[in-house]
């Protein structure tokens, strides 16, 4: 954990400019920068950079936010590791907390594990290009497979010669201790000073790197014949290596994943690096291994859109079954493409470019259901016990499908394809998923993390449908940019004598609460709570934080741990979020002429006790709404009570139209 005065001084440091300016280029426009935005295909310069703000925003994919958020959606990393980005573009020596004696000796070994495998891939690297066996047996291996010079130095392909501890005994002589040696599965053999076995000798070696580029594993690829040894062999789980949750070629593909918001599911290492050289970059693969929700999970932070790419072969067709459900359970939009028969994606791949092997997938990737349907009907034929069978083969798919919608779209496509009543497949998919939730509360709630959740819902940041949002959000954009300030000022004239001269001025003579407080005082009063959890959680902070002597909202909520946070924070301070229309008519008819912040600051008496009436006015009008339908329902007893307390809600909303300068018609 870094302490809280580094923290500061990364966010005093960082200048938006200079971080935006090295992965895009700028071009400054009156007082900001413009340029061509990372995050989706920009054709025309819609990413706007603000150097007095010290945020960036594109206006059309609603991407930015300060410097430490571009870093982490740029760059996919974690605050923390977008901070320590931060600090040594910077250089700005990181402090972090005091870590216990154990939590010492781990950090070490992981520290002192990453740092063996880089020394191992500059070995492997080395031997390939330098050494007469590199050269004459893993290189033609490369050349063989049609691998251009630039595609092997990219994904840092090497070679470990046949010798037995050819890399074991450099590694020693280097001072790499033989623990770690051991430890990484980069040598075989026993804790005893036995002699070490390379157990990668023999071999083509393709690097593993984590999403921030760093060396975690490695595969290797044996030449020649051997009996009961694999043609593959990759390193072992250790402390930096858990083959669950990576992917071989994510750090490559995730910036082209974001800008293409598509990820190609592959099998093996040549898949992906001969899309690469085709010009499809946007691939990683599961390394033959099962698909696994870490792996997917490591995906959807970059795109919840995934097309699965496997052999025309048998083989090929069941694996790609195996996955599905797993992706859907973790919320992600899946089509599948069957390559012809005899191709793999890296043969495939060979004889495409990025447009032609774009075409083909468009032309053939299909969803799911019409897929699963149309490998399993052949199967089925005009069996109908099969068939019954494909049917709730299919049910169990859709079953772990969380978005409503997109589950009911399902449901129906299926009906039409099986010819079955679309009533039976809701009951049947009901019925497993009800199991599904009882099984789910029965776990400890401990494991919470470990459920399945709506990620339709869970990516938003806000609900449109959601009656309340609109004036909720306009009230948290008053507490991030003047929560601070006193909701009014008064002053009287007092005359002084300046030299020669009486001039008059202005004395502060009283002053009010703190935006933060008034809303709270006035929102506690009618006990009224913001209903979207992100707004709340930002005004408890708020509220929590407002009794520190330096507690500025704005910078506080634009450099938030939470990206979320931080992005909405960045919005609300955008010009283009300045004035609403809902409250322009306080700024006068002259607002372009003048500083509207400036304005807004003057008016804060006016402008906040209405954000807070219109937000129960909203509340009332749903309450109204709520009566209205109990009404439609109740008994003779039950409708008086109601019809009285409708009389009641309609009272307020009358005052509250009063004092919003509203007119309203009352029906009765």
């Amino acid at each position: 954990m870094i302490d809280q005065v580094t923290i500061e001084r990364i966010q005093d440091a960082a200048r938006i400019v200079d971080v935006v300016a090295d992965f895009i280029t700028l071009r400054k426009r009156g007082s900001n920068y413009v340029g061509l935005c990372p995050f989706h295909d920009d054709h025309s310069p819609s990413f706007y950079v603000s150097p007095a703000k010290n945020i960036c925003k594109c206006f059309v994919c609603g991407e930015g936010g300060a410097p430490v958020h571009f870093i982490m959606k740029h760059e996919q990393l974690s605050y923390y590791e977008a901070l320590k980005y931060l600090a040594k573009k910077y250089h700005i020596e990181v402090e972090e907390k005091e870590l216990t004696d154990e939590e010492k000796q781990a950090q070490s070994i992981r520290e002192s594990l990453f740092i063996l495998n880089e020394y191992a891939r500059d070995f492997f690297v080395k031997t390939l290009h330098e050494h007469p066996e590199g050269r004459a047996v893993g290189m033609s291996y490369f050349r063989e497979r049609g691998f251009r010079d630039d595609i092997i130095k990219k994904f840092q392909l090497g070679y470990s010669p046949e010798q037995r501890d050819a890399f074991s005994s450099g590694a020693l002589k280097a001072g790499y201790q033989r623990e770690y040696l051991l430890k990484s599965g980069l040598a075989v053999g026993e804790e005893s000073m036995l002699p070490l076995t390379d157990r990668f000798r023999g071999r083509v070696i393709f690097p593993v790197h984590t999403l921030s580029g760093k060396v975690v594993a490695f595969g290797g690829r044996i030449l020649k014949k051997a009996e009961n040894t694999g043609k593959y062999i990759n390193s072992p789980e250790s402390e930096i290596y858990s083959k669950s949750n990576e992917l071989y070629g994510i750090y490559f593909a995730k910036n082209a994943i974001v800008k293409q918001d598509r990820c190609y599911l592959v099998e093996g290492y040549t898949d992906v690096i001969s899309m690469h050289q085709a010009g499809i970059e946007n691939v990683v693969a599961s390394s033959g291994t099962a698909l696994t929700h870490g792996q997917i999970r490591l995906i959807r932070r970059f795109s919840n859109n995934i097309t699965v790419l496997y052999d025309g072969d048998t083989a090929g067709i069941k694996a790609a079954l195996r996955g599905i459900d797993l992706l859907l359970e973790e919320g992600m939009n899946v089509k599948v493409v069957l390559l012809p028969d005899g191709e793999d994606p890296d043969s495939f791949a060979r004889k495409q470019n990025a447009e032609s092997f774009s075409r083909y997938i468009n032309e053939h990737e299909v969803d799911f259901i019409r897929f699963k349907t149309q490998l399993l009907l052949k199967e089925a034929a005009n069996d109908p016990i099969k068939r019954a069978g494909l049917i709730t083969d299919l049910v169990q798919s859709i079953s772990v499908i969380h978005n409503n919608i997109t589950r009911s779209v399902y449901i129906h496509d299926c009906a039409a394809l099986m010819n079955v009543d679309e009533k039976i497949l809701i009951r049947e998919v009901n019925k497993i998923r009800l199991k599904n939730i009882e099984k789910q509360k029965e776990r400890s709630s401990d494991k919470k993390e470990d459920l399945p959740v709506d990620h339709d819902d869970a990516s938003r940041s806000f609900f449109p449908e959601d009656p309340y949002e609109k004036y909720e959000r306009q009230i948290i954009r008053y507490v991030i940019r003047y929560g601070m300030n006193p909701i009014y000022r008064r002053f009287k004239k007092e005359k002084r004598r300046e030299g020669k001269n009486v001039v008059e001025i202005d004395v502060l003579v009283e002053e009010g609460p703190s935006v933060i407080h008034f809303i709270k005082y006035d929102l506690e009063r009618d006990h009224i709570q913001f209903t979207h959890p992100i707004y709340q959680q930002i005004f408890e902070e708020a509220v929590e934080k407002s009794t520190e002597k330096d507690f500025a909202p704005d910078k506080y909520f634009l450099y938030h741990h939470d990206p979320k946070i931080g992005k909405l924070a960045s919005e609300l301070m955008t010009d283009k979020y300045h004035l609403s229309k809902i409250h322009a008519k306080f700024l006068g008819e002259d607002i372009n002429n003048k500083d509207s912040r400036l304005i807004e600051e003057n008016l804060l008496e006016a402008l906040v006790p209405r954000a807070t009436t219109e937000l129960k006015n909203a509340y009332v009008m749903q309450k109204i709404e709520n009566v209205k339908k109990a009404i439609q329902k109740a008994d003779a007893d039950e409708m008086i009570i109601l019809l009285q307390e409708l009389q009641q809600l309609q009272n307020i909303k009358k005052e509250l139209a009063k004092i919003l300068g509203e007119r309203i018609v009352l029906k009765y």
